[in-house]
Order: C-alpha cells, then structure tokens, then sequence
C-alpha cells in the first residue's frame, strides 16, 4: 500500500470514529470520548478539516467540572454493556463522567490546531482559553506535591498497568470489589490487556475515592496511590509552555502566573532523576522511594523543553534493540512482555511526542528514526492501538483513532512531523 493510501486510510479511520462532536477511539471497545484520545483526535483532524478538529476540543471542554478538572472519560450516551460506567463512578454531572483526569496535552493540541490555520482558528482558541487555564490550575492544585505531577489512580496516567505503580498496587486491598464483567477482554484478547489483578486494583482505587467523594484533599491524603509520574510532569510542563504562548498570542493577564508554574516544574523536574539508574523515574510517593522503571514516559525530557543528553545512551541502546520504536518499557526490564498494553508494547502518539520533543532540541538523527520507525510499523501492521516493538504485532484495539492521528501530523512523509 502507498503512503498515500495510508493518508486515505487514516482520514477514513477518523471519520469513522467521528460521532459528530466528539470521535471514540475506536468503535466497540471504547465506545465514549477519552480526554486525551480526543486532543489526538482534533490534531489529526487540523490536517484536512480545522473545524472540526476545533469542534473536538470544545466537546471536550463542555464536560469539565467547576472545579477546573477535565474528566478522562465522558459518557455522551448509554452503552450498558459498559464497564466501568457512569453508575460506578458515580458522579454527578451532564453528561456523565469519570471522576479523574487525563494527561493535560489539550493545551498542545490546541496550539498545534490554531497554528495550522490562524484565521480560522482564533476565535475558537480564544473561547477555550479560559477553559484551558482552568484546567492547568487545577492540576497544580490537586496533582501536583512538592513540585511533582502526581497521579492518584493509574488509568489518570494513560499509561494503566505501567510497572511504575506496582509497590503502591500493592497495598491496594481488593476484598470488597466484588464480581464485575469486563469490556475489553471481549474485544481484545486477554494477553495484551492488565490482569484480573490489576482491574481488581484500579476498581478498588475507583472505589475508595468514589466514597470520598471525589474530594481532593482526602485522596490526595489517605489514597494508597500516589506516584509522582515523569510522564505527567513532562506533559504538563509542556502544556504550560504552550498554554504561555496562547496567553501571550492573546494578550491575556496570566503570564506571570503560568511563567511561575513552568518554572517550579523545570526546578523540581530533577528530584525525578534516579542516579543509580540514570534515568528518569517515578517515585512512589507514600514510601518515598523511586520505583525503579525506565519507561517510554522517561524520554518526555524533550517534548517538555528540557534537553538533558543524559538520557541519550538509553534511548539509542533500546533501539538498538528492537525492531520499531519506542517500547513503553525498557526491554532489559523484567517482566518485559512486548505484547501487553504498557508492559513493552510501542504506542505511536507516545512515540510523536518523543519524536517532536527530540527535533524540537535540536536532535536530527535520533527524531528521524523515531519517526520513521514509526512509519514503517504503521506502514507494515496497521493503525492499531499499540504494537509488539520486537516484531511489530498490532495490539489492543484496530482502525485506531490516535494512531491514525500520529500518521497524518508526524510518521506520513506528507507529515509536519510536529507540533
């Protein structure tokens, strides 16, 4: 198939996903719009339609809380098969929603799609703007201890069953989750999916926090979960980068205030560094000890404007040492498993941040094979959710929204290849 095929195919794989103000990631198994997948959405939408990619964003933006918070999930109709839904949650809000959040890439996004067409774009990126800041001082407030970005249940992440929350998941007690059915194994074959373990555990964490409430302060004390997450800081100091720049585009008042978010973020960004290692690393928050992981969230440095060569040598021996680039975890880790959702399996919009984050200081060589192994992976297997970095098997769910969104703005020749 040529790359101009593959343009034809990811447009169509958008339209298909498209529900008319919002776009699923993918039909079946995530049959509601997720925060993230949606700021992917309006990107890959920017290269042929703007308004609808703006038409994303403001979906996205209608749901958020009066607090500030944009909810991970929002449940614009009733799928009953469903699970979680909106009754476990329990949130009182229309449409319903989760009741976390998501990683802040919006304000990127927003950006990205504003710059791609600016006269069509500005009243529409002035209405979100609000919004936007909003969402960015909650996160401050809610998510970020000591300086760090801090998660408090691992689907908040986007990165779900990722080792780094395993010595918290731990101390999860699971006695009262009770019976459910799972959604996604119906679709998706167990293998590539978290264990009945591990959704025991996010379960319990939903619950534990549903029964507060959704109140910030006690979570944020008494929930067995809190990992301060590099991926998180690095994607909320880039979207506070971003979010500076729309501020200024507009002549808004708030420059001083995010000026001094990004700069705490920049300061503090070094308590992640574990020098044994030498890496980037989460740390789990209630032992106060880092846990060990270097993942793909590791190699954000870049994307969030902090051009640290330390982290060169890993980047160039991992691939070095699969066939496609860039394996959520490393795969000399134990239990690397290239197959199962965030324990080894490359995503190509992790790999479009990595990629841009790369260019964008000044590292050529290392971006281009980023970005054309992610070509060829989705050239050779597919737009599907995630995919083996050993022999690029697709993984998860097909006819992916983010992915193709990653092909038409970064892996496509015809590509900017950024942000």
């Amino acid at each position: 198939m040529t790359y101009e095929h593959l343009d034809e195919e990811a447009r169509q794989i958008l339209r298909d996903n498209d529900r008319g103000s919002y776009t699923v990631p993918t039909s079946g198994l995530y049959p509601y719009q997720w925060n993230w997948d949606s700021a992917f959405a309006a990107w890959g939408f920017s290269t042929f339609d703007n308004n609808r990619a703006w038409v994303e964003l403001e979906t996205l933006f209608a749901s958020q809380w009066e607090d500030g918070m944009v909810p991970h999930i929002i449940f614009h109709r009733q799928v009953p098969e469903y699970f979680p839904g909106p009754d476990v949650w329990g949130v009182e809000h229309t449409p319903p929603t989760s009741g976390i959040s998501q990683p802040p890439i919006a304000a990127t996004m927003a950006r990205a799609v504003y710059e791609s067409d600016k006269a069509a774009g500005r009243a529409r990126l002035e209405g979100l703007y609000e919004g936007l800041l909003n969402w960015h001082r909650w996160f401050m407030r809610a998510r970020v201890t000591d300086g760090l970005c801090c998660v408090t249940h691992p689907w908040e992440s986007g990165r779900d069953n990722a080792p780094d929350w395993d010595s918290s998941m731990a101390n999860v007690d699971t006695s009262m989750v009770g019976e459910y059915t799972r959604r996604d194994t119906s679709h998706v074959n167990n293998d590539m999916r978290p264990t009945k373990q591990q959704y025991d555990q996010y379960l319990a964490l939903l619950y534990f926090s549903r029964d507060c409430g959704w109140d910030i302060d006690t979570i944020n004390e008494k929930s067995p979960l809190r990992v301060a997450d590099p991926g998180m800081h690095f994607m909320l100091l880039r979207a506070h980068r971003d979010l500076l720049w729309i501020a200024q585009e507009f002549g808004k008042p708030d420059g001083a205030e995010i000026q001094g978010w990004i700069d705490s973020m920049v300061e503090s960004a070094e308590k992640f560094w574990n020098a044994d290692g030498g890496y980037y690393d989460s740390i789990n928050m209630r032992a106060g000890e880092f846990t060990n992981t270097l993942s793909c969230a590791s190699f954000y440095c870049w994307y969030a404007g902090m051009d640290d060569t330390r982290m060169i040598p890993h980047l160039e021996r991992i691939l070095a040492a699969v066939k496609y680039p860039v394996p959520s975890i490393d795969p000399e880790a134990p239990g690397f498993d290239h197959i199962r959702y965030w324990r080894g399996p490359l995503w190509c919009m992790a790999n479009s941040q990595i990629g841009a984050g790369l260019a964008e200081m000044g590292h050529t060589e290392l971006a281009e094979k980023v970005r054309l192994g992610t070509r060829a992976v989705i050239a050779d297997h597919g737009f599907a959710e995630y995919h083996s970095p050993v022999d690029g098997t697709p993984a998860g769910g097909q006819h992916f929204t983010w992915t193709a969104a990653v092909w038409l703005t970064f892996a496509s020749p015809q590509a900017k290849g950024g942000f």
